[in-house]
């Protein structure tokens, strides 16, 4: 079981390597969902390109607005199901730590909600996802991030160190999310909050079935359901839980917003 769990994680790395090496380059691509077809490009001057392989996924949940103000690789590199920075109500002077950050399109947008005396915190595990980041980040003269190395089933960071946790879409490619919700928990503050975009499966799918829908990498195969969410969290400590499905990306699958609380006491 470990062998295969490790065998994963390896394929979630590599798949998401592969994209920051596209974006970088000038190419488009995505993780979540489906593999995209590729797209022709420029010979001279190559733009990044975002490749929406499906309405469910991608640059194009958020709103213009916030995508024509950041750099375009960051944009680019956008693999989420989700908006996260706008479920989770960031408040000027917080620090916020965002899951799986990629290109860092959401730990950018973090740093403008929080302000100058709050901080953004992005943790990643691809080498190539960290370097894309931290360029995008320069581009944009954010001086409120910073970008951390590491697997999201154990948080390079303090107990009660920041004030929420925001994740696109990742948390369904851990090969260990009770450690993931352990971690979570642990690194927030008391009264702290997460505000995350996943996928969640109905509770009528089996594990099979939900492997039958899409693979692991696509965010699919992983998920847990309604129920192994709620319980998963509850486990940890967690209080206030609130998981509302926004949209159907398969069937019985669906991109959901999941809040919860950690207690003051």
């Amino acid at each position: 079981m470990r062998e295969q769990s490790t065998d994963l994680r390896e394929t979630v790395r590599r798949r998401y390597a592969a994209t920051a090496v596209k974006v970088a380059e000038g190419a488009g691509t995505a993780c979540c969902g489906p593999e995209p077809q590729s797209q022709p490009q420029s010979q001279t001057q190559p733009q990044p390109q975002p490749v929406e392989v499906d309405e469910n996924f991608g640059s194009a949940l958020y709103p213009t607005a916030e995508r024509d103000s950041l750099p375009t690789k960051a944009v680019a590199a956008s693999l989420g199901c989700g908006n996260p920075t706008a479920v989770a109500e960031l408040r000027e002077g917080e620090r916020v730590l965002d899951l799986g950050s990629g290109g860092g399109i959401d730990v950018l947008l973090s740093a403008r909600r929080v302000g100058p005396t709050g901080k953004a915190y992005g943790l990643d595990m691809t080498e190539e996802m960290l370097a894309l980041a931290l360029a995008n980040a320069e581009k944009a003269g954010a001086t409120n991030v910073e970008f951390l190395k590491g697997t999201i089933e154990a948080i390079p960071l303090p107990a009660n160190t920041v004030d929420v946790v925001i994740s696109n879409c990742v948390i369904n490619l851990s090969v260990d999310k009770p450690a993931v919700f352990t971690e979570t928990f642990r690194v927030l503050t008391p009264g702290g909050r997460i505000g995350v975009s996943d996928i969640v499966a109905d509770d009528t799918l089996t594990p099979e079935q939900r492997a039958e829908r899409g693979d692991y990498v696509g965010c699919i195969a992983g998920a847990l359901s309604f129920t192994e969410y709620r319980t998963g969290l509850e486990a940890a400590g967690f209080t206030g839980i609130d998981i509302t499905p926004t949209h159907p990306v398969a069937d019985g699958m669906h991109s959901a917003v999941i809040r919860a609380t950690k207690p003051r006491s």
